[in-house]
């Protein structure tokens, strides 16, 4: 009788240990699960040689840590996690690094990390690359899943790139559940660059501070951080300036004189500018006023300032112009890239905008995916075609020393070579040259904008961009009318 009793204390006793370590083990996968770091970005974040930022998510309220192999603690300083849309914002910014070096990190809790990362800094030689993509801009899983694909093809060919520009719309609404979608499809490749990212009108105009909230930025100079964040940074002998266009809908004048100081405060040899809309495109956005106000506003600043080369996204579409300097060709001049997409939504050329906004005598290159062709300006005309042409589009520039190369490819959507893996075409290419050690700094001062100089130019912004619209866009506009009608009539566009 005592053995049978003894029997039965001892399974009820195994299974009640089984029972409960199965119950803390099914609650530490739950809380492993729900403070699982997400979303997780390094972003430059003032010296590109010794700093940067991090930025990651979690479901539920957690402690913040980044561990990084070689450094100290001390050297990383962390912000209050705040709540935003029903998840946790972590941001952290680590100084005190060594130029020219890789590093291993990874972020999270006490309790939950994340995969390991890697990022490198810049050895501030005048010797380096970058990649430049824009307008991923998806909405289902499949075209977050392209877009990726088309950022890994760019990591691939160009594996020492020191950081990435996007130049905006990571998403196309800007939800929760869009940027978890982002997060699934973009998180592993985000662990191994820097990024330079920039706000696009889909991560700004009505989303009030997502952009600022799904990265970590110096925004020390910015303007405002409302619907995106202007900032800048130097990388070896270039001086990289980020806009914010969505800045009272195209760019503030408070942003004009930020951006004319930032540039006129560097001696760098290459003065480079990212932004999301484009000053010269024949995409559909092409249309409108604020297209329209860069050309004048935007440009001039760049004329004044020496700047080399503008990289914009926007109107999904590959177009390059040849060096411009107020609004003419000139040997001089600044040379405008239009990134393409790095995405599945892709625009044709609104036939009305040819020599009427934008000279075709400007346009040193052209890819347009739409409809299932791929088209590209021949030197006359873009009715030329090529299946390859039809894909994701990344771009990578190589400085060294006084010369820049740009490379544009394309990731074809479904051609495949003799291994079946995905055809890259290289569908652009050019460079430019300069002598090197001639830009001297001539702006020394304080470049913050304060909130009262902010809301005080509000006006004479608006002022400046509608005296624009309505004494030279709109006669341009109501003179196209019918070419306008005809291309919505026969082509179906607008």
């Amino acid at each position: 009788m005592k053995k049978t009793l003894l029997r039965a204390v001892s399974v009820i006793l195994v299974l009640s240990l089984v029972f409960c370590t199965s119950a803390v083990s099914f609650a530490a996968d739950e809380e492993s699960k729900d403070s699982a770091p997400f979303r997780i970005s390094v972003t430059v974040n003032g010296d590109a040689k010794t700093e940067r930022g991090f930025c990651w998510y979690t479901d539920s309220q957690t402690d913040s840590l980044v561990v990084i192999d070689g450094v100290d603690a001390k050297n990383i300083s962390y912000e209050d996690v705040f709540e935003w849309e029903g998840n946790f914002c972590h941001k952290a910014k680590v100084t005190g690094l060594e130029p020219g070096m890789e590093y291993s990190y990874t972020v999270g809790s006490e309790s939950v990390r994340s995969l390991q990362g890697t990022f490198t800094t810049d050895d501030g030689d005048s010797s380096f690359g970058f990649i430049a993509i824009a307008d991923v801009q998806a909405s289902s899983a499949e075209n977050f899943e392209k877009g990726a694909d088309t950022l890994r093809a760019a990591l691939a060919a160009m594996p020492g790139a020191g950081f990435a520009v996007n130049c905006g719309d990571f998403t196309n609404d800007s939800t929760n559940e869009e940027w978890d979608l982002y997060a699934e499809a973009f998180d592993e490749l985000n662990l191994s660059y820097t990024l330079a990212p920039v706000s696009g009108n889909h991560d700004g105009l009505g989303v009030w501070h997502w952009f600022d909230n799904m990265f970590n930025l110096d925004t020390s100079e910015s303007v405002q951080v409302l619907n995106g964040v202007n900032y800048s940074f130097d990388y070896g002998n270039a001086h990289i300036a980020v806009l914010n266009t969505n800045d009272l809908f195209s760019v503030s004048l408070a942003q004009l004189k930020w951006l004319e100081n930032d540039m006129n405060s560097t001696d760098k040899d290459w003065k480079i500018i990212a932004m999301h809309k484009s000053p010269y495109t024949l995409g559909k956005d092409g249309k409108w006023p604020d297209a329209l106000y860069l050309q004048q506003s935007l440009t001039a600043v760049a004329d004044r300032c020496g700047v080399d080369l503008i990289l914009s996204g926007h109107d999904h579409q590959y177009l390059r112009t040849k060096p411009l300097k107020a609004n003419k060709l000139s040997d001089d001049g600044t040379t405008y890239v239009l990134l393409g997409t790095a995405g599945t939504k892709r625009y044709e050329v609104r036939k009305f905008l040819v020599n009427s906004f934008i000279n075709t005598e400007y346009i040193a290159a052209l890819n347009i995916q739409k409809g299932g062709y791929g088209n590209y300006w021949n030197g006359k005309d873009f009715e030329s075609t090529r299946e390859e042409n039809i894909g994701g589009c990344f771009n990578t520039v190589n400085i060294d020393g006084g010369k820049l190369t740009f490379n544009s490819y394309i990731l074809s959507d479904e051609m495949t070579d003799e291994n079946g893996e995905r055809i890259i075409t290289n569908t652009d290419s050019f460079t430019l040259t300069k002598e090197t050690g001639k830009n001297k700094a001539t702006f020394t001062g304080d470049n913050t904008t304060s909130e009262a100089e902010y809301y005080l130019g509000i006006i004479p912004s608006f002022a400046a961009l509608a005296g624009y619209a309505f004494g030279i866009w709109l006669p341009k506009f109501l003179w196209i009318v019918p070419r306008i009608l005809d291309s919505v009539i026969n082509d179906d566009t607008f």
